[in-house]
């Protein structure tokens, strides 16, 4: 009895894991933060 891989099927399997990994990795990334001078842009309203 010979046995014979679904390469399509395997394929597709593969496709949503990776998607599901890309996923989570997208939900955990983190933005950069940056170091934002709140009174500078308060005084550049006020001046406008």
């Amino acid at each position: 009895m010979a046995v014979t891989t679904l390469k399509r099927k395997l394929r597709r399997k593969r496709q949503a894991q990776n998607a599901r990994v890309l996923k989570i990795k997208q939900l955990n990334a983190k933005p950069v933060i940056k170091n934002v001078d709140i009174e500078a842009i308060k005084k550049e309203f006020s001046e406008k």
